[in-house]
């Protein structure tokens, strides 16, 4: 095949679509040529952790949102690849909660026994890309980081995997500009040792609001505020934290909410959301969406409506995952290689309004969970990518729910059975609160 494929990073999306084109070649097709961009000097995305905040060595911004001590905050058996189960990774069934480390070694080990390294040119960022309708090819700028060297190539296809969780959405308060502790946002958050003995207040009711707050609790926090701009979380939190309405000024240390409360604090962290942001696209190739379930002009949640040689994988809100993203590439790769056809542009932009109005019927997070469930099954269903128990996963993640509202501090102690082998995850060897090594080594002790 004398395609060429650009895939645009190498996080879990980006290895998704390496590993998909893998899979085909694998069984004996003839795929294109392709060539993955990473700007990171290793694969992972976000959870290829770093310590740097800001500008990375290069003068880059930087990719990570990962921060130390994070464990998944949902049940590995909702993420679980349908190719390589973790017991096949780890020798071992493996507790349901795992921190970053640990999924980062079974991210890592699929890709490795698939051989698509040699496919991925790191540190080198994407600067342009644009479509050239006289050729009906994608020209595609990229910065060689390390010799300074930028380059521009044809490519048939552009598949993009830069995810939506590192650009920080960072909102406005009154007298931020003259308080006298840190301002950060999640983006840039690191380390909830830093905050120990501290007063914080925690903007927002995102996982990222939930998840920092209860990393600064563990790891000693003298106490946790979380302002909310709608409704608070609402769960049974430890005796020191507090839910208050939407932050309205700040003056010294002192915080005064809607509600005409005060507090004063330390440290402000701004778990305010991430944009879906693609500054390397023209701005005909741009996708324009809201962090939801149905993207705005993605055929399939996939296919860019406006141009469907041009695919976006993993934009969605997501309850499922590495194996949504599974579905997703196997789906793309599929139709670049000409095994699925494309219907007309009204057809695709039909399709994309379905899937909105279904999603706004949605009444609960129940819904959505099925909902991104059935997705998942419809693009399963269209491939060869192995069929998997996706309504067991979806009872996972209701277990997971439950768990959560009967006790958010303790909801990683349960476990789940395995949609892929069948078996059920031991409970782990010690309670989330007291485990305070994050450490593959420490997690996998028996």
């Amino acid at each position: 095949m004398s395609k060429r494929v650009a895939v645009i990073g190498a996080g879990p999306s980006g290895l998704a679509q390496l590993r998909a084109f893998q899979s085909a070649a694998k069984a004996g097709a003839d795929i294109p040529e392709i060539v993955c961009f990473e700007k990171q000097d290793n694969w992972g995305g976000l959870w290829n952790y770093t310590w740097r905040t800001g500008l990375d060595e290069y003068g880059e911004p930087v990719h990570c949102s990962m921060y130390r001590y994070l464990w998944s905050n949902g049940p590995k058996e909702g993420l679980e690849f349908a190719d390589y189960s973790f017991e096949e990774h780890f020798g071992k069934q493996i507790a349901s909660y795992p921190p970053r480390a640990v999924l980062f070694d079974y991210i890592q080990g699929r890709v490795e026994k698939a051989d698509v390294r040699k496919w991925i040119r790191f540190r080198t960022p994407v600067r342009y890309v644009e479509w050239d309708a006289a050729t009906s090819k994608f020209k595609v700028s990229s910065h060689d980081l390390i010799n300074d060297k930028v380059k521009t190539e044809e490519f048939d296809n552009v598949v993009c995997c830069s995810g939506h969780f590192s650009t920080p959405n960072v909102p406005e308060f009154d007298g931020l500009d003259r308080f006298n502790g840190r301002v950060l946002h999640a983006h840039d958050f690191r380390d909830a040792v830093e905050f120990k003995d501290k007063d914080i207040l925690i903007i927002g009711t995102s996982y990222s609001a939930e998840d920092i707050g209860s990393q600064c609790w563990k790891y000693g926090a003298k106490s946790i505020t979380v302002s909310h701009r709608t409704a608070a979380m609402g769960y049974d939190w430890p005796d020191n934290w507090q839910e208050v309405p939407l932050l309205t000024k700040v003056e010294g240390n002192t915080c005064t909410f809607k509600d005409g409360t005060t507090k004063d604090v330390d440290a402000i962290i701004l778990c305010t959301g991430y944009q879906h942001h693609f500054p390397f696209m023209a701005e005909d190739l741009k996708l324009h969406t809201a962090n939801r379930l149905a993207t705005a002009d993605l055929y399939k949640g996939v296919a860019f409506v406006n141009n469907p040689a041009l695919f976006y994988i993993g934009m969605q809100d997501q309850w499922f995952t590495f194996n949504m993203f599974d579905a997703q590439a196997w789906w793309a790769r599929d139709v670049i290689m000409g095994r699925i056809a494309l219907p007309d542009t009204a057809a695709m932009k039909a399709d994309v309004e379905e899937r909105v109005a279904r999603e706004d019927a949605n009444e609960d997070d129940y819904a959505c969970i099925r909902y991104q469930g059935d997705y998942v099954k419809e693009l399963i269903a269209e491939t060869d990518y192995p069929s998997f128990d996706v309504d067991g996963a979806n009872e996972a993640f209701f277990q997971w729910k439950k768990h959560k509202k009967k006790d958010i501090m303790t909801f990683r102690n349960n476990s789940y059975k395995s949609v892929i082998t069948g078996t059920m995850a031991p409970v782990h060897h010690t309670p989330w609160k007291d485990a305070l090594d994050d450490s593959l080594e420490s997690y996998l002790e028996n």
